[in-house]
């Protein structure tokens, strides 16, 4: 089992696939980590996945937020979640380099082999296996993962086309070494934390930690991968604001492009693809919340496979839930990407007009919703909990589900007296756990190692287990 990329997509597949049993091989062309600070915090489901794999506590020690969002920007329109119920969006504000550190020191900890320095560079595949060309000589495995980026050498040489869109306007951004007392000197110009829109474009100043400013300046004629200098920088700021800004020392400076991308399909044979190989959002802050959920979707059912638990068209599933997943979410965010280029007088009118409907209580909470997980339901278009992710119930005696999760193995949860769970108890993968809440969704909940409800209720539920996990009866 071989994963294309040690970014944060790339390790969390990893410790999943070895959670499950695997022993996968990690393949990253960088010698190092990076420490480029390309995201600065999780948003989603994702947070309340590191909660199930008991991680959630050492990712967010010393972060400077962890919990229930009390806002998020929706484009360039805020969402106030004050006072709302019910609000499932979870953010931990984490820079990535430190992700990467995390992710990869539980990585090592499990018995992960990541090897850097590793370039791929030719791909092909038979009924057996699949074949990597790499600068150290060709590596062989029964499958592959490609979750080596926007620019992806595995999507590429398995011929999956990667349609869409992107934009004419451009981006500079960047971290520079400020006081933050830079924002009080610009109070006379009318500046702000946040964007700030001008006929000229827009500028980004905003800070997540003291000492760091974090700079943006989206303007037309911009291109990706330019190289970018602190005053070709400092021009671009200038050219929209029409004043300076003391930007101080950089600590890195990029330019790109935004881009809204899906991959025309998920899987080639034994070839699949995860993360920004897969998709890509021109806004909304959702590419590592999907890209990790894409790893986590996919993890146990590889390992499943592997081990010879299961029959190999589970594998099926992985497109097929989470290619929704990454159409939902290029939806809003192409949407988000809309509501803020519109300029002028009809901009304004849009936006204020998005931010009186966004104050109500229900479009905030589906808004919020959308962008926790995208709101989609695996496989049912029924009610109940079937297909959704299980509810952080709060079990007597103090337990909670996410409790029962830590080892990435499917749970039945027995919470109403033993009934449909006798036939499970022989089982050596699923554990069975009677326990009681108040209120309980169902008397039985089977759920999956990605938390996921397979199955609700006393009827079926054998069915469902060996559906789901039961030993392939046939190669």
């Amino acid at each position: 089992m071989l994963i294309v990329g040690a970014g944060p997509v790339g390790l969390m597949l990893a410790c999943e696939l070895s959670l499950a049993g695997a022993r996968p091989i990690v393949l990253e062309k960088r010698a190092g980590a990076s420490e480029l600070p390309k995201a600065n915090g999780l948003g989603g489901q994702i947070v309340e996945l590191l909660d199930h794999r008991g991680l959630l506590d050492r990712f967010s020690a010393g972060s400077p937020f962890s919990g229930r969002a009390p806002g998020f920007p929706f484009g360039a329109v805020p969402l106030r979640f004050d006072g709302i119920d019910d609000i499932p969006l979870r953010l931990l504000l984490i820079q990535q380099p430190r992700l990467e550190r995390l992710l990869a020191d539980r990585a090592r900890e499990l018995g992960v082999e990541i090897r850097r320095g590793c370039e791929v560079r030719d791909l092909s595949q038979d009924e057996e296996g699949v074949t990597l060309g790499t600068g150290d000589g060709p590596i062989r495995a029964r499958y592959v993962v490609g979750c080596d980026g926007a620019r992806s050498v595995v999507r590429e040489r398995a011929g999956i086309g990667f349609p869409g869109t992107t934009e004419a306007e451009g981006l500079l951004f960047g971290h520079f070494k400020a006081d933050i007392k830079v924002f009080e000197s610009l109070e006379g110009e009318g500046l702000e934390p946040g964007w700030n829109r001008r006929p000229n474009g827009r500028v980004l100043l905003t800070s997540l930690q003291d000492g760091v400013l974090i700079a943006g300046v989206r303007a037309p004629g911009r291109h990706p991968g330019e190289e970018v200098s602190l005053a070709d920088f400092r021009a671009a700021v200038r050219d929209v604001l029409g004043v300076d800004v003391p930007l101080g020392e950089p600590i890195w400076m990029s330019s790109t492009v935004a881009q809204g991308r899906l991959a025309e399909r998920y899987r080639a044979g034994r070839v699949f693809l995860a993360g920004d190989a897969a998709h890509l959002f021109p806004a909304g802050g959702s590419a590592l919340n999907v890209g990790m959920t894409d790893a986590v979707n996919l993890g146990w059912k590889l390992a499943a496979v592997l081990r010879g638990r299961v029959r190999e068209s589970l594998l099926d599933t992985y497109e097929v839930e989470r290619r929704a997943i990454g159409e939902r979410t290029l939806m809003h965010s192409r949407a988000q990407s809309a509501i803020d280029r519109v300029e002028g007088e009809d901009g304004e009118a849009l936006r204020e007009l998005l931010g009186e409907v966004f104050a109500f209580a229900e479009p905030a909470r589906h808004l919020a919703t959308l962008l926790h997980d995208s709101g989609v339901r695996y496989g049912s278009s029924g009610g109940g909990v079937v297909g959704r992710f299980v509810p952080d119930l709060a079990l007597e005696g103090g337990g909670r589900v996410a409790e029962l999760m830590r080892a990435a193995r499917p749970v039945l949860l027995d919470l109403g007296g033993g009934a449909g769970s006798e036939a499970l108890l022989g089982d050596d993968w699923i554990d069975v756990v009677r326990a009681r809440c108040d209120d309980p969704p169902a008397d039985t909940l089977l759920i999956r190692p990605d938390g996921y409800v397979a199955w609700a209720g006393a009827d079926g539920v054998e069915e469902a287990a060996r559906g789901w996990f039961g030993l392939a009866a046939v190669p």
